[in-house]
């Protein structure tokens, strides 16, 4: 499997293909809404604002997966965002992260970029992938790591 031949449904029910982001640095989250980092929007809010002309996507991926803390269907998360942070980065419809049924995406990132000790699976929400332009994943952050933490990496890996 290669990241070009991935196809993506956006949260507005739309398909894109997955290469549209070639070339790019990009911010892999999943989210929630009723989650204890659900605050993290505003840090990745700030961060597309600051670094998406210099060619950062991040890209938001709810999932219910954890503690059932994104319960609603895309468009109430969609409003959720919307009037609660303000977000303008690309968000995507609900995924699966773990377990049989996890997104292709997220198989191929784990894989990737394994966790603490060598693991695979994703521990909770606002877990972060960040992939630089050549489609490599550079590295792997902790939900406890906010979006301002990674400043510096995302800094280098724009430049």
């Amino acid at each position: 499997m290669s990241l070009p031949s991935l196809s993506l449904k956006t949260i507005s029910g739309e398909t894109v293909p997955f290469s549209l982001y070639s070339g790019k640095v990009l911010l892999i989250v999943n989210v929630a809404s009723r989650c204890g980092f659900t605050n993290q929007y505003k840090g990745l809010q700030k961060l597309h604002e600051e670094f998406s002309e210099q060619d950062l996507v991040v890209m938001g991926f709810p999932c219910n997966q954890f503690g059932h803390q994104e319960p609603g269907a895309e468009d109430e998360i969609k409003g959720f965002c919307d009037l609660n942070y303000g977000v303008t980065f690309p968000m995507f419809a609900k995924i699966d992260v773990n377990g049989e049924q996890a997104a292709p995406l997220y198989q191929w990132l784990k894989n990737s970029r394994p966790g603490l000790l060598g693991t695979e699976a994703i521990k909770w929400n606002f877990t972060k992938f960040l992939v630089g332009r050549n489609g490599e994943v550079l590295k792997r952050f902790a939900p406890t790591s906010t979006p301002e933490a990674l400043r510096d990496e995302i800094k280098e890996a724009l430049s």
